[in-house]
């Protein structure tokens, strides 16, 4: 009876994971999808500790490690600034490597607990299982501390190479699989410790040499990397909700990375491997300063003059908007373009930001409505339309020569198409490159007014002119 009721708490707290992924699709479903999600982890929670019949020590270790990792993360989500959420999530996916690791560890050392055979004597099938679990955790663990530490500003964000680093990162994984077969084989626990330690290693140096514009690639793939570490350990230990959490989020964290890759038209291999968005990488292809057209810079007297006047507005928001959290203030500009009868829209370009999805939780904040935020393929033959396309923060995601400059970097990247609108507002601290390393022609076609100075402080005196 026991078991029975536990197979199917595990059964309802699944659906209601699915029903969580789902809901995460879209802005307006989100709660909801937190709120399943909540829910079945709970269910989850119970039925393991009536299922496996814990002693009293047994149950206030658990509940002391749920009361301590609970208030834990219920302080840093109170403090967090929403600009900080692409590092919180790769700190998050740290985490659930470093826990693969520790189950995999006390799954080698008490295999009688788990029911996978003895010290010594642990069945075949349950030490490839552990073996994968460990490695895929230690290489999200290791991964996932580099893209925090690049995500918050703690290293570099440019690409770190180094010459053979390809062959090196080749023959360290050639080893890994050499040393799972020999651990498989054997069951040794130097081999145990070795495994972890190399990939411990590859985990740093497979993250190392991607740069900041493929950020949002690296936390989806970290994501995946995360789900299949739980699903691998989850066959180990023979606990069935694990293995199709594990599975759900390995698979919808692929997915989530071949669509990032597909809005930067690169391949997953391509990412790993191409050290692409250098901070500091050459400017685009073409002359010297004297060769470019002169750059015309306005107030913000005169963009609010203009999109007063306008009929049609696309904003276009990116990483610099976060940065400066200018959000609410955007919203703000926004209400007082439509109390003039402006019609406003959002472009959201699936790679803006420094994760999947930052731009439409930035813009949810700011309680923009979810019925004016486009997604590139939906906008773009809007643009044409535009009266005023209002850049604020981005810049490699609207960038002509990834249609126009074969020897560009980002050739071949769909990008917003706002150099179409009769005029576009740029606002940017100053004329550096983007993450890419990539200098923006945009800044330099004659419809183009740059509006230079922080996204929030620009933002406010345009709120102000408006109010005038």
């Amino acid at each position: 009876m026991g078991a029975t009721l536990s197979t199917l708490s595990y059964l309802v707290a699944s659906v209601l994971f699915i029903l969580a992924l789902r809901g995460l699709s879209h802005p307006e479903t989100s709660r909801r999808g937190n709120t399943f999600g909540m829910i079945g982890m709970g269910i989850a929670i119970l039925a393991t500790l009536f299922h496996h019949g814990m002693d009293l020590g047994g149950i206030v270790l658990v509940i002391a490690g749920l009361a301590i990792g609970g208030t834990v993360g219920t302080v840093v989500a109170r403090r967090i600034q929403m600009t900080a959420l692409p590092q919180l999530v790769a700190a998050f996916h740290s985490l659930v490597g470093m826990a693969a690791v520790f189950v995999a560890a006390a799954a080698f050392y008490a295999p009688e607990s788990f029911g996978i055979g003895t010290h010594g004597h642990i069945h075949g099938q349950s030490l490839v299982e552990m073996s994968l679990g460990l490695a895929i955790g230690a290489i999200t663990f290791s991964g996932s501390v580099i893209a925090f530490a690049k995500l918050a500003g703690r290293m570099s964000g440019a690409p770190i190479t180094f010459g053979g680093q390809h062959w090196l990162n080749l023959g360290l994984g050639l080893l890994l699989l050499v040393l799972i077969i020999s651990f498989v084989a054997t069951g040794n626990a130097a081999l145990f410790w070795m495994i972890a330690l190399l990939s411990f290693a590859l985990g740093f140096l497979l993250i190392i040499p991607i740069g900041g514009a493929d950020m949002p690639v690296v936390v989806s793939m970290l994501n995946s990397y995360s789900g299949w570490a739980a699903a691998g350990i989850g066959f180990t230990i023979g606990n069935l909700l694990l293995i199709i959490t594990g599975a759900l989020v390995g698979a919808s964290g692929a997915i989530l990375s071949y669509i990032m890759c597909k809005g930067m038209n690169r391949s997953i291999i391509n990412v790993l491997l191409g050290g692409f968005g250098s901070e500091s990488g050459a400017a685009a292809a073409g002359g010297g300063d004297a060769d470019r057209p002169p750059v015309k810079a306005g107030s913000p007297e005169d963009a609010a003059f203009m999109m007063k006047n306008a009929q049609k507005i696309i904003v276009v928001p990116g990483y610099g908007m976060a940065v400066a959290q200018a959000q609410q203030v955007l919203r703000e500009m926004g209400d007082l373009l439509k109390k003039e009868g402006v019609d406003i829209k959002y472009a959201i370009h699936p790679v803006a930001g420094r994760m999947p999805g930052h731009m439409n939780v930035l813009l949810a904040e700011a309680n923009v409505p979810y019925d004016e935020v486009f997604e590139l393929e939906e906008i773009n033959p809007e643009f044409a339309d535009a009266d005023v396309a209002f850049v604020i923060g981005a810049n490699d995601v609207t960038n002509p020569a990834a249609k126009t400059d074969k020897s560009s970097a980002i050739y071949g990247m769909p990008i917003l198409d706002v150099e179409r609108a009769k005029t576009v507002f740029f606002i940017k601290r100053g004329m550096a490159s983007g993450y890419a390393g990539v200098e923006n022609e945009l800044f330099f076609r004659p419809n183009t007014m740059m509006l230079f100075g922080d996204a929030k402080k620009v933002t406010q005196e345009i709120v102000q002119a408006l109010q005038r």
